[in-house]
């Protein structure tokens, strides 16, 4: 069943516009040569109404990635907020996902991207668990990919390009075919890197390890908040490289996300993490997370951007 609404508005360069008339031409720069931005984030139904989640670090890292790949957005980053808090509103939406997204438009064909307009469109839908309801609590089962992410000096992976999704599609595809619900991708150095669209923590010891960025991962906003919920209670976090084996032989393993959230990995290559069980690092990290976006402890981080409009109506 499809969890897109044609009654939903659609926020593109400035107006909101029908859903069904979302559209672009086939020869849109976008189409051929995969010239697009986007992130993906959640408004929460909190215990005070609806919030949207880490929205001005996304927002920021969207700012980032069109910096990096050189496509001027022709608005402010706080009148970009404004529009993604406008977008929820108009739709009524007490949660959704929300997906920014800014890409070459209709001009020319040519690699030069250049005499292609920018545009900017926002969307939101009502999505659930990305990894399945009982992800959450069971875990799911994962393989490492035969497929590598990007290596350095090719494709910018601090970015949050389309086209770097489509090394994330190969990842998915192949796990899924296989029976496992996610992959995970070395970097060329046979060093783990990520998820198809996900962050990925190593437990050893009690002692927290994940990627950093120098392995070719996305700097992930869900991870920005695992580190530091880390840090609230304790967990030592150490950012280095991680050898694929050492996935074997950790204590937990977890994917963080806006769309995953923190998701538990059950089993990897077929190798079972933990009997199988969710570990209690990643749980209490999990309960602290839920704790924070449900609004039920306070909002130290500013992390909530409340629709006050639309938690008054």
């Amino acid at each position: 069943m499809s969890p897109f609404n044609e009654n939903f508005k659609v926020w593109r360069n400035g107006k909101f516009i029908p859903w069904g008339e979302a559209n672009l031409h086939i020869a849109s720069h976008v189409v051929h040569y995969g010239s697009s931005i986007f992130e993906g984030f959640r408004a929460y139904g909190t215990t005070k109404g609806t919030a949207i989640f880490r929205m001005q670090a996304h927002i920021k890292r969207l700012y980032n990635s069109c910096k990096i790949y050189r496509m001027e957005i022709p608005y402010s980053q706080e009148q970009f907020n404004q529009a993604v808090i406008d977008t929820v509103e108009i739709n009524s939406l007490n949660e959704c996902y929300v997906r920014p997204i800014v890409f070459r438009g209709y001009g020319t064909l040519g690699v030069d991207p250049f005499p292609n307009p920018v545009e900017c469109a926002i969307l939101v839908w009502e999505w659930g668990k990305y990894l399945g309801e009982d992800a959450l609590v069971n875990g799911v089962d994962v393989r490492i990919s035969s497929w590598n992410r990007m290596a350095p000096n090719t494709f910018p992976a601090l970015a949050k390009a389309g086209a770097n999704y489509m090394n994330s599609q190969l990842i998915k595809m192949e796990a899924k075919l296989e029976g496992y619900k996610e992959g995970i991708a070395l970097n060329v150095d046979g060093y783990v890197c990520e998820g198809s669209g996900e962050n990925v923590f190593v437990v050893q010891d009690g002692v927290i390890y994940t990627p950093p960025l120098s392995s070719m991962i996305l700097p992930g906003i869900t991870r920005d908040c695992v580190m530091k919920l880390a840090n609230e209670n304790d967990f030592p976090v150490i950012e280095r490289v991680i050898p694929r084996e050492m996935l074997y032989i950790a204590d937990e393993v977890f994917f963080s996300g806006s769309a995953a959230e923190i998701t538990p990995v059950r089993s990897i290559d077929k190798i079972e993490v933990n009997k199988g069980k969710r570990g209690a690092i990643t749980q209490k990290l999990q309960d602290d997370f839920f704790a924070y976006i449900r609004g039920e402890r306070a909002d130290t981080y500013n992390w909530l951007t409340y629709l006050y409009s639309l938690n008054n109506s």
